[in-house]
């Protein structure tokens, strides 16, 4: 495999890559980092590219996979998972604080759900990928990662909706 054939597989999902790894790792210069190793393991394993059925997907499990070692190895014990996607424009500053808030209370919210849950939350809302996609990732049945973004989704709006009504009766 060549280096054009090579970039032009691996290119169109490059970002992907690099937003799942901040999401998971939060630090810019880590989630580069991890998107730099996951390609450099790519290209010395390009002879086997053309094996995969789903390059993005084995990408984006080789992407997770990298995130939770560097999550659970000893250098990364500050690192934590926020989220900071959210971003209108145009809006009044009044409601643009009020927006920043909310995504800032959903990033708590989503900190707190089980590992799983915050995964599965990330690729489903976040990097828009299918069910299919997603199970096929996590090693999961389409079934289990239905119900259980169901219930991530069920967590954050309840624990939203108490949060914005607190104090009013």
């Amino acid at each position: 495999m060549t280096q054009t054939e090579f970039l032009n597989i691996v290119m169109p999902f490059k970002d992907k890559v690099y937003r799942l790894a901040k999401r998971l790792l939060v630090s810019t210069e880590e989630a580069e980092d991890a998107t730099q190793e996951v390609l450099l393991k790519l290209w010395n394993n390009k002879a086997k590219i053309q094996e995969y059925k789903n390059v993005e997907a084995f990408s984006m499990t080789m992407t997770k996979n990298f995130c939770f070692d560097k999550l659970k190895s000893k250098q990364a014990q500050n690192l934590k998972i926020v989220h900071s996607n959210y971003e209108e424009k145009n809006t009044p500053l009044q409601r643009q604080v009020e927006l920043n808030d909310s995504a800032s209370w959903v990033g708590k919210i989503i900190e707190e759900l089980p590992e799983q849950q915050r995964m599965i939350i990330q690729l489903r809302d976040i990097e828009a990928y299918d069910y299919d996609e997603i199970a096929k990732m996590l090693d999961m049945n389409n079934t289990a990662v239905r119900v259980t973004l169901s219930r991530a989704r069920k967590t954050i709006r309840e624990k939203l909706t108490k949060t914005h009504n607190y104090g009013v009766r």
